[in-house]
């Protein structure tokens, strides 16, 4: 999830800052009647279940394979997520992701999550600024841990992520299945190009086209 870019020369909580995570928060919120598509999934209503994870096995780098696209992360390329636990039990979540195309700078956005107790690790709120949290619902992670499933409480946002930048058809569709087992709407998903030749392959997001 992102709100606004940060550098070490520039205060994390400027007022584009703040600006940028209240209306992220605002649309995320509202995202389920905003124009997007209602959840003709007969498991809609069914409430999410995080699993527990091993969280200093869970760390690392995750590539994005594929999100409901939302206007944080739309026409990105080359996304990941690296994910760094802290001595306090806290976890630094940092985002990096070309916006518009392989040409473009990579930026980086910085957050610090929190696991929920009680959770086994599953569930994390995300800390845009305080006190403006966000909750990040782990949904799945296979045993090896190469693949795992985010999702948000309203089923309004999902994300696939792996270990490795490239994902074969035969282990997307089986992760998109997964989501549909749990009520999400899967024809909202589009895989995010993580290599330029992906780009404007069939069910692959396209920068500028939404």
């Amino acid at each position: 999830m992102l709100a606004k870019p940060t550098t070490m020369s520039r205060p994390l909580f400027s007022a584009k800052a703040v600006v940028a995570a209240v209306s992220l928060i605002a649309t995320l919120q509202l995202a389920a009647c905003s124009g997007a598509p209602s959840n003709q999934n007969p498991r809609a209503d069914v409430p999410l279940q995080t699993v527990p994870v091993d969280l200093p096995r869970y760390m690392g780098r995750w590539y994005v394979i594929a999100n409901i696209p939302y206007f944080a992360e739309r026409d990105y390329v080359g996304s990941r997520a690296e994910w760094v636990l802290r001595e306090d039990g806290r976890i630094d979540d940092h985002f990096y992701g070309r916006k518009g195309g392989f040409d473009q700078d990579e930026r980086h956005y910085e957050f610090i999550d929190t696991v929920v107790p009680g959770s086994g690790g599953g569930h994390w709120r995300v800390r845009l600024f305080w006190p403006i949290y966000v909750s990040q619902l782990t949904l799945y992670v296979d045993p090896d841990y190469r693949y795992t499933l985010l999702g948000y409480p309203d089923k309004s946002l999902g994300w696939i992520f792996s270990r490795d930048p490239v994902m074969d058809d035969a282990t997307y569709q089986a992760l998109l299945a997964r989501f549909g087992a749990m009520g999400y709407d899967t024809s909202r998903f589009r895989r995010v190009p993580q290599m330029p030749n992906q780009i404007g392959r069939p069910g692959f997001a396209s920068p500028g086209q939404h």
